[in-house]
């Protein structure tokens, strides 16, 4: 698994962002490596090493385009991904680079093995502090071996905990490894009851919160799958019956001092700003009008959902 990860690293950085000859030759000697434990670890620094330089002129080209006056991008258009399993990186070193951190600190509920996921980025090339939470021991496990072999992280790991997450538990769980507060990320991905998760979060402050809603429900509805503890996507059954709208997380983020600013290009995944937080750079918009700005989205109809008859788990649902 991990070494089918580093793969669609190597493939996907050195193409997207390192373009560098020397590095190039480099990594692909790296490669030869992969069958040894070890040399995952070497390439994955190798990777982190040349990504961080590009980062880091990435984001002083943000704050200088800020500091001039000069137009900004939409965040659609400053996606890349080092770690994430999209563009989430880039979008993250965008909203940071302009909005500035307080502790660098970020929590990720449902983080699968802690690398390919929206913290380890951050917690890789930017020193943030992690705590990444995931049902999953073997994916937690695979983690943590990954951050002991990493240079920039050996000395000071994340912190991978195993664990089931329900509404009654999450706030002892974030609250106990020392993650309650003010945060500056918060990122869910649970496939399933994220936003009875996040209305139950009431420990933490996240500055910005990153989530994955349902499209299908389409700009006005605002539902979401009722509450189980228990509960978890089928995944031989398609479309996974699981999730929010994102009409629906626009209203809970309205009740909990949050706005909506943008998906990203693939249209399942939402930034939430606190109110505090950005307001003059990242307005406020609704669902409907994430659904309109985005070009997928913007093709919606009703259509798109699975039919009563067909599905009628899929339509076991409350109204928020």
């Amino acid at each position: 698994m991990m070494r089918e990860y580093f793969r669609r690293l190597v493939r996907g950085s050195v193409q997207r962002l390192l373009g560098v000859a020397d590095l190039r030759r480099r990594l692909e000697d790296l490669r030869e490596h992969l069958d040894d434990p070890a040399g995952w670890g070497r390439l994955a620094n190798e990777i982190a090493s040349a990504n961080r330089g590009v980062q880091q002129l990435l984001a002083h080209r943000y704050r200088d385009n800020l500091r001039r006056g000069l137009p900004l991008p939409g965040l659609s258009d400053t996606e890349f991904r080092c770690f994430s399993q999209n563009g989430e990186d880039g979008i993250l070193l965008y909203l940071f680079s302009l909005l500035g951190t307080t502790n660098q600190r970020v929590a990720e509920i449902c983080a699968g093995n802690g690398i390919e996921c929206n913290a380890a980025n951050l917690i890789v090339n930017h020193g943030w502090s992690g705590l990444l939470v995931d049902g999953d021991e073997r994916n937690i496990a695979e983690g943590r071996r990954f951050y002991a072999s990493c240079r920039d992280t050996f000395a000071s790991q994340p912190i991978l905990v195993a664990s089931w997450v329900t509404a009654e538990n999450v706030n002892a769980l974030v609250a106990e490894h020392g993650f309650g507060g003010d945060i500056d990320l918060l990122s869910l991905d649970l496939d399933g009851v994220d936003y009875w998760i996040w209305k139950a979060m009431t420990c933490v402050r996240p500055r910005v919160v990153l989530l994955e809603f349902d499209f299908r429900w389409g700009p006005e509805r605002a539902v979401t799958v009722p509450y189980r503890p228990d509960f978890q996507v089928v995944r031989d059954k398609h479309p996974w019956c699981g999730g929010a709208s994102l009409a629906a997380f626009a209203k809970l983020g309205r009740e909990r001092g949050y706005r909506l600013v943008g998906t990203h290009r693939l249209f399942f995944n939402a930034v939430f700003l606190r109110s505090d937080v950005g307001e003059d750079l990242f307005p406020e918009i609704s669902a409907a009008e994430a659904f309109a700005r985005n070009p997928i989205l913007r093709r919606w109809t009703p259509g798109v959902l699975p039919g009563r008859t067909e599905r009628p788990d899929y339509w076991d649902i409350v109204e928020v």
